[in-house]
């Protein structure tokens, strides 16, 4: 019985919420492909419909991928003509001995791990000595953050993350660190947001994101209202507003 959260109600919207524009794309294959030259074969944990792991296996990295949604890995063979071995398998109990890659990847994963360190322990684990595990938490701009947080206020208090809140880049340097692996920022990547934040609202009043699935539909409405007059307030007319965003990634090194 897994503890974490499971996307296979998002599987027919997922791409078009975390999806990155082609020019992203390309720049974040460059970036992971230089930092895993060498180092393959490479695992993607919640490797979900292949947004990262498809693109690097196109440029011949030899990938491999889990995921606990049956339905988003489907999605992820039928888009792919050469697909890479994937397995339903949970992160934090990962069916692979010692050592068996030289790299990995975690995207927007570990805030829905509850125990999102024993994750990081079993990505030390598998990945052998001189390796390396490529992260990116989370990528949020602060308006879209501030409508976040204003709607798990109304909504209850309850928390975004029910694993590593993807603002807390020192809370996983730490859980890495106890392995020994020592962390580093990668340059980051500028990207443009097709969506606006007036449809990042839509989507949280009718309940596409994972952090509003467990709100009833009253609460969600009431708690996405909050968060738009928030926004409004703050910021300006969520139709107007113009959001830089910045994919950062983190490196981490295993001894």
């Amino acid at each position: 019985m897994t503890e974490s959260v499971r996307f296979d109600r998002a599987v027919d919207y997922y791409d078009s919420t975390r999806g990155l524009s082609e020019g992203a794309v390309g720049a974040v294959s460059d970036l992971l492909v230089a930092e895993l030259r060498g180092r393959e074969p490479v695992l993607e944990i919640g490797v979900g419909t292949g947004l990262i792991a498809l693109p690097l296996a196109e440029r011949g990295v030899r990938m491999a991928g889990v995921d606990i949604s049956q339905p988003m890995l489907r999605k992820l063979l039928e888009k792919s003509r050469d697909p890479f071995p994937v397995a339903v398998a949970d992160a934090t109990r990962l069916p692979f001995a010692d050592g068996s890659f030289g790299g990995a990847i975690a995207r927007h994963v570990f805030h829905l791990i509850r125990n999102w360190e024993g994750a990081v322990a079993e990505l030390a684990r598998v990945v052998r000595p001189g390796g390396i595990v490529l992260v990116h938490p989370g990528d949020l701009t602060p308006i879209r953050w501030a409508a976040v947080d204003r709607f798990l206020e109304v909504a209850g208090g309850r928390p975004f993350a029910i694993g590593l809140d993807p603002r807390d880049t020192e809370a996983l340097d730490r859980a890495m660190s106890r392995h020994g692996a020592t962390g580093r920022a990668l340059k980051s990547i500028p990207e443009r947001l097709d969506d606006t934040v007036a449809s990042f609202l839509d989507q949280m009043e009718v309940g596409y994101h994972s952090w509003t699935w467990d709100v009833d539909e009253e609460t969600r409405r009431r708690a996405a209202q909050a968060a738009r007059a928030r926004v409004r307030e703050r910021y300006g007319a969520p139709e107007e507003l113009e959001e830089p965003l910045e994919i950062a990634w983190r490196a981490y090194d295993l001894p």
